[in-house]
């Protein structure tokens, strides 16, 4: 029961913020539903689930009972089973997708060649793909992990960084550092680092290399051009697979265009490869996060609209009225020209 609800009844809370005409009573390890029957019966179906996935060895969370409530509403299968399945288990802790999103994308890694996995932060796009890599690498399905990130800093410049190459490049790859070392033993690490079975290096060094018998991720990749984009996937070699992550929406780019922009109109509907697209359904961080990535979205939809209206007035208004017309006006430049006025001489 304990699992069920969660610590100081957290669980319990968000299962009575799902259904609010749903009044929840607990005694001992009873669970009263009452309300109205449709919803009492939406909830007896999602307790029922949630205590399915504890009896598979799920550790709870928030976003399991929202993602359970969603699936059942929209008829998607049992969450128990979509949510239970874990990719793979480090130090006790199970690594699973927690939203049907995310279980869609993981499932488009089994199924292609190329994934790319667009969506906002907190969403598991960097964290689910590294998963799939090493477990790959434990089913001896690949050889080796080769994990990639553009070196561009997030808004700033940071100049000149002392030390050699490798002190230098540490900084904009240890967000990769500290997922394997989440997902794998950490003395083990340094010895696959060594051996070159994991790989972890940026963009830049890519020219020239064909990949094979390799499960490739390059993250961040929002903040490559084209150029680099096409670089990059034209290192595919045999018995490979490549996941391509970035946010769309956080580009550092000092200039020019963003490669993963650019590949999502080139490549799309293109066989063996996949475009998963994640939203704020599909965030995983605190539930404040996916609220702040709903309201830039609005933010940045407005400022599209406005763009578009300065810069497209006949298609905004069809009719060819402008703002002096609609207030029954007629515009300075269609009023019919006047007597000239005389010009004034001036004096030598």
């Amino acid at each position: 029961m304990v699992r069920l609800l969660g610590p100081q009844d957290r669980l319990l809370s968000d299962l009575e913020k799902r259904f609010p005409d749903v009044t929840v009573l607990v005694r001992g390890n009873h669970i009263v539903l009452e309300g109205p029957d449709s919803d009492v019966r939406a909830a007896e179906n999602l307790v029922q689930e949630l205590i399915a996935m504890v009896k598979n060895g799920v550790d709870l969370g928030p976003t399991d009972v929202t993602a359970g409530a969603s699936i059942l509403e929209r008829g998607q299968g049992s969450p128990a089973e979509v949510l239970s399945q874990a990719i793979l288990t480090s130090r006790g802790k199970s690594i699973r997708p927690k939203t049907l999103g995310q279980k869609a994308y993981v499932d488009a890694i089994d199924r292609n060649t190329i994934v790319f996995g667009i969506g906002p932060a907190g969403t598991g796009k960097t964290y689910l793909a590294m998963a799939k890599a090493v477990q790959a690498l434990q089913r001896k399905e690949v050889d080796r992990i080769i994990l990639s990130r553009p070196a561009i800093e997030a808004g700033e410049r940071l100049g000149f960084l002392p030390g050699t190459l490798n002190d230098k490049i540490d900084p904009y790859l240890r967000p990769l550092y500290d997922a394997l070392n989440e997902m794998m033993d950490p003395e083990l690490v340094p010895k696959l680092l060594a051996a070159g079975t994991v790989e972890v290096a940026p963009l830049a060094y890519m020219r020239g290399r064909t990949l094979n018998n390799a499960f490739v991720v390059l993250d961040e990749a929002q903040n490559t051009t084209p150029e680099q984009m096409k670089m990059f996937l034209t290192r595919l070699g045999f018995g490979t697979r490549m996941v391509v992550t970035g946010d769309i929406t956080q580009v550092d780019l000092p200039t020019g265009a963003s490669g993963l922009q650019l590949v999502s109109k080139i490549l799309d509907e293109m066989d063996d490869i996949h475009f998963a697209r994640l939203t704020s359904e599909d965030v995983v961080r605190h539930s404040l996060v996916g609220k702040i990535v709903d309201r830039y979205t609005a933010y940045d939809a407005q400022q599209q609209a406005r763009r578009f209206a300065r810069e497209n007035p006949a298609e905004v208004n069809p009719d060819g009225a402008n703002r002096a017309e609609r207030r029954g006006h007629v515009p300075q430049d269609r009023k019919a020209p006047g007597p000239e006025r005389p010009r004034r001489r001036r004096n030598p």
